[in-house]
């Protein structure tokens, strides 16, 4: 599996802007709703916030990955985003996030919806992976780094 195969350049997002949990959730919703006209960023950012609920996406080594089921979704959708100064996510190590994946699913799409984000959690514990991320000088860079994984 590459991430690459379910990534739309223009949803690597290289500097966020948001400074808490919930703006970078909007941030990133707004942006995937920008690119997908049909998407409901409301709902979408209200099931991430319910996500969010049960337990935090913030796994740790300054990487979230929140992530969703949409009903109305037939495809699913990536955002990479990088975040300069980093976010309290409520990560697990209880560091700040600079580093997400967002993920949305349709509901019937579960299997495939798992192996991405294992194929992200096996990815992100590479620390030179982490290391090249952060340190990719734009959009551009972001890029060729995931499609080289």
């Amino acid at each position: 599996m590459r991430l690459d195969e379910y990534l739309d350049r223009e949803l690597v997002l290289p500097a966020l802007a948001a400074t808490s949990k919930p703006e970078v959730l909007r941030e990133m919703t707004m942006a995937v709703a920008a690119r997908h006209p049909q998407l409901d960023a409301d709902l979408a950012l209200s099931v991430l916030l319910d996500r969010e609920g049960l337990g935090t996406t913030g796994i740790g080594d300054g990487v979230a990955i929140p992530h969703g089921k949409l009903p109305t979704l037939s495809n699913i959708i990536l955002l990479v985003g990088r975040s300069l100064h980093g976010v309290d996510f409520e990560a697990l190590d209880f560091k700040p996030c600079s580093i997400f994946f967002l993920v949305l699913a349709p509901e019937q799409m579960t299997g495939i919806h798992l192996r991405i984000l294992a194929h992200i959690s096996r990815l992100i514990k590479d620390d030179s992976f982490r290391k090249d991320f952060f340190e990719a000088e734009d959009r551009e860079g972001l890029l060729r780094l995931l499609q080289s994984y």
